[in-house]
């Protein structure tokens, strides 16, 4: 065992023994570069009004939550543990605050309308471009709002999903959050196999940037440093890629 090792196991140990408020700031210390990461993936899909050291904050109290919970006999790297409580809390931290305006939901709701008047004329997809000269928008705030659009649904799903949760914990059922039912899993491979299909319509940096930001797990940023191109740049890539995988799979929705 190296010597940081050493150090790093006995600081849980002197943790986990009193909860040694020294001890506590140093390991804050250590691992509030994981909350930034998780700041900057999350963020990569909010409006700029959503600042970023709310998020922050949130993600924050995650890391407490996590150094307060965490349970060092476990087989479980801190890391791995503190991810989902620093990711959750705050996911439901926006929630709770309604991240998205309601100028914002309306904005998207009304370009949806203009995206489906404009196809019906055209009788084909429409681009960014199209939509953004028919809209009286930018290109950059079509992206945008498309982008916002996205995540708000993902927002709603999970909340859906934890009403379920709470809903099938009052019953005498002991439920088994690692198993899912056959259907369950039957819908989460088709689910894959049509992302996975339509991601392959993308241009090849599309795709690259897709891989290294959700495969990868890197940020922007260090896809920008690798490709070569400004963190603005990859931004822009990102969002367009989305924007496209939304019309192809509300389009095979439609047609389902």
């Amino acid at each position: 065992m190296t010597q940081a090792k050493s150090e790093e196991q006995k600081l849980w140990m002197r943790w986990a023994k009193d909860k040694d408020p020294l001890v506590g700031d140093i390991l804050v210390k250590k691992y509030t570069p994981l909350v930034s990461y998780h700041v900057q993936r999350i963020a990569a899909g909010l409006p700029k009004n959503v600042s970023r050291d709310d998020l922050t904050s949130l993600g924050m109290m995650g890391l407490f939550d996590a150094l307060n919970k965490f349970d060092i006999q476990r087989d479980l790297k801190f890391d791995t543990y503190a991810s989902f409580r620093v990711r959750g809390a705050i996911i439901d931290g926006l929630r709770k605050e309604d991240w998205l305006p309601r100028s914002a939901r309306e904005k998207a709701k009304k370009l949806d309308v203009q995206i489906e008047s404009l196809e019906q004329k055209l009788m084909r997809h429409v681009t960014p471009e199209e939509i953004a000269a028919h809209a009286n928008l930018s290109v950059d705030e079509v992206y945008q709002t498309v982008q916002e659009h996205f995540f708000s649904n993902v927002l709603s799903i999970n909340e859906q999903f934890d009403d379920q949760e709470e809903a099938e914990g009052k019953s005498f059922v002991i439920r088994d959050d690692t198993m899912k039912t056959p259907e369950q899993q039957v819908v989460k491979t088709e689910l894959i196999h049509d992302l996975m299909e339509n991601i392959r319509k993308l241009n090849d940096k599309e795709q690259l940037v897709l891989s290294l930001f959700y495969t990868e797990e890197l940020t922007l940023t260090e896809i920008g440093d690798i490709l070569g191109l400004s963190t603005s740049r990859i931004s822009q890539i990102h969002s367009k890629a989305l924007f496209k995988l939304r019309k192809l799979l509300m389009t095979e929705m439609l047609n389902a």
